[in-house]
């Protein structure tokens, strides 16, 4: 399975990011083989809109079977929702840490967004 963790920085133990759609770095991490691969989210943090979405589009293109952020807006949540890609809230912690608590199944895959969408 292919865990999408987005993260403050590039390593398992830098924090869980509590932004989906802000996050400066997500983790791709294959729970099966443990490899996983970084990917800079750095260039879309200044879009003044659509970063929810923009990012839901990269865990698809991505290969994410799993999300496990802080918070997802509803956009992000409609558009991961329509791929099949559940989001499981963690936090606050690591990304290694989440991802502890995704495989011993403390975490529930949220069932709605958990934040409000921003005004324009």
């Amino acid at each position: 399975m292919k865990l999408l963790v987005t993260t403050t920085g590039p390593s398992l133990e830098d924090a869980l990011e509590s932004r989906f759609g802000r996050a400066r770095h997500v983790l791709v991490v294959d729970t099966e083989n443990g490899a996983v691969a970084s990917h800079d989210r750095t260039p879309m943090l200044n879009s003044p809109q659509g970063a929810g979405i923009q990012a839901a589009q990269a865990a698809i293109d991505l290969g994410a079977d799993a999300v496990l952020t802080g918070n997802v807006g509803p956009k992000a949540f409609r558009a991961l929702q329509a791929a099949a890609i559940p989001v499981y809230l963690a936090g606050p912690g690591t990304a290694a840490e989440a991802i502890g608590q995704f495989k011993t199944g403390t975490l529930v895959a949220a069932t709605a967004a958990s934040m409000e969408a921003h005004a324009v």
